[in-house]
């Protein structure tokens, strides 16, 4: 499951953008390996994880809901137990370190539900560092307590209005950036999606979900899980909940997508943002409009490794309805005293689904990707509008 030197997956990946970026992320590419395996920028990375994010968070075991789904046992990894609330931290921090080695100030990001917007002011803050956050216009009214919060931690957030005005044209935006302001600037891309070397980076410094996962479990059921699942959009949190059990054919790895923006169930090979991948086109192959009621689901591609698990078998991605979503949304809140963000309610709305394929004894992974802090209002709008 290794990329090659070119970051590609399969036919999926690579680098497709003009000759000033490539240039930039050649070099960041370098400086990603050289650091990636020093011991003293792990190190710096663990204590940090450790002393500010509050990791390494529980696997917590749901008994309520393994009642309720009269299946497997199930068990919640906690990344809402985060600082910020999600696991976009983890590779924030890792991230930041690596600008701050390659001697970059000034920091841009994309965001879409905001909470790898908060979590890259609150490391800028904590470092000292200039921030801009681009967000799709409508994604700031979706979102606005976390525009509020970006804000608060001295950033600058600027609403895209060009296109939808969603995920999409934030990275366009932000990528535009880029190519300006590459001498002082350092993108720190939120997703597992976008040219090489960002796929490759992001579950780098995500996989500590699955590291940390896969020595609970054993610890707690002395073997490993039947299946482990995740909400995928573009895919960071899938993308590391999985990284550690690639290798164990055993493990079933299960991707949720919203049945409004089913990348992997209707998408097609093409590029995106500098890289390919699966992607949903419109008729004239250009990336379709994507809407989903969770904005961090608002994307019309997703990262190419999940492309290269999806077409080589070895992981499944399946949709849920928004309906379904929102029945999570509320099941996991009233059964176990855990709201989850809307994001992480597509997985447990297939957790469900899925239960009856397990018997009582085996137990499955499911991801809680960020607290439901910031979705409260929206589901409530939602379920009294209908």
């Amino acid at each position: 499951m290794m990329t090659n030197q070119e970051g590609y997956f399969g036919i999926f990946g690579g680098s497709f953008v003009p000759p000033e970026l490539k240039a930039v992320l050649d070099n960041l590419a370098n400086k990603f390996e050289k650091y990636k395996n020093d011991p003293d920028f792990n190190q710096e990375f663990k204590e940090t994880l450790k002393e500010y994010v509050g990791r390494e968070n529980p696997l917590t075991y749901a008994s309520r809901l393994t009642k309720e789904f009269n299946g497997p046992k199930i068990y919640l990894k906690r990344e809402d137990l985060n600082h910020t609330g999600a696991h976009k931290i983890n590779n924030v921090v890792g991230q930041i370190l690596l600008a701050k080695r390659m001697g970059a100030h000034r920091i841009i990001a994309e965001t879409s539900a905001g909470q790898h917007g908060v979590a890259t002011a609150t490391a800028c803050a904590m470092f000292g560092m200039d921030c801009t956050i681009y967000m799709g216009k409508l994604d700031t009214e979706r979102q606005a307590l976390n525009v509020f919060r970006m804000e608060l931690l001295g950033a600058k957030v600027i609403p895209v209005e060009k296109g939808q005005g969603r995920l999409k044209d934030a990275v366009d935006v932000a990528l535009a950036d880029l190519v300006e302001n590459y001498e002082s600037t350092f993108y720190l891309l939120g997703s597992a999606v976008g040219p090489h070397p960002f796929p490759s980076m992001v579950k780098h410094f995500q996989s500590i979900i699955s590291e940390e996962s896969k020595k609970q479990i054993l610890e707690q059921e002395g073997n490993l899980p039947a299946a482990v699942l995740a909400v995928v959009g573009g895919g960071s949190n899938a993308i590391g909940s999985f990284a550690h059990y690639i290798d164990e054919p055993s493990v079933r790895l299960i991707g949720a997508e919203p049945e409004e923006a089913a990348t992997m169930a209707k998408g097609a090979p093409a590029e995106i943002h500098g890289f390919k991948t699966l992607v949903l086109q419109d008729e004239n192959g250009e990336p379709a409009p994507t809407y989903s009621i969770a904005a961090g689901l608002d994307y019309p591609g997703i990262g190419p490794e999940h492309s290269y698990l999806k077409e080589t078998g070895r992981a499944e991605y399946y949709t849920v309805s928004k309906e379904e979503v929102l029945e999570a949304f509320k099941l996991l809140s009233s059964k176990e005293g855990i709201i989850p963000a809307l994001e992480s309610a597509h997985a447990i709305a297939l957790a469900k689904k899925l239960a009856p394929q397990f018997n009582k004894e085996e137990s499955i992974i499911i991801t809680i990707s960020g607290r439901g802090d910031k979705d409260v209002v929206h589901v409530h709008d939602l379920l009294k509008n209908g």
